[in-house]
């Protein structure tokens, strides 16, 4: 939570936030200004729902968000990675992420 008390969202630079369960991974940018999630990914919703408790899942889901932030005009987005540590599926979906356009 130290994490998310220093990040904001903005409308030009939209919070990225990271929520991992066992089975899935999921992924929001989020405006935190007008409370408004801007785009989403995850392994649990869509027609190619997937496991994603492993790196593979992570990386598709960062490389669906780059694509969906990229279609509505997002290019830069502050990491959020909530309470998890910035290793293992929480690093593959942000280096993900980078590599489809995102920066961070």
């Amino acid at each position: 939570m130290h994490v998310r008390r220093r990040i904001t969202g903005t409308a030009e630079r939209p919070r990225l936030t990271v929520f991992r369960s066992n089975k899935h991974i999921y992924a929001q940018l989020i405006d935190d200004l007008h409370g408004v999630t801007m785009a989403t990914a995850s392994t649990n919703v869509g027609e190619e729902k997937a496991y994603g408790g492993n790196l593979k899942g992570a990386v598709t889901v960062g490389k669906k968000l780059a694509e969906e932030a990229k279609s509505k005009g997002i290019a830069k987005a502050a990491f959020d990675r909530g309470h998890y540590k910035y290793h293992g599926r929480v690093k593959a979906l942000a280096d993900a992420a980078r590599e489809g356009g995102l920066q961070f």
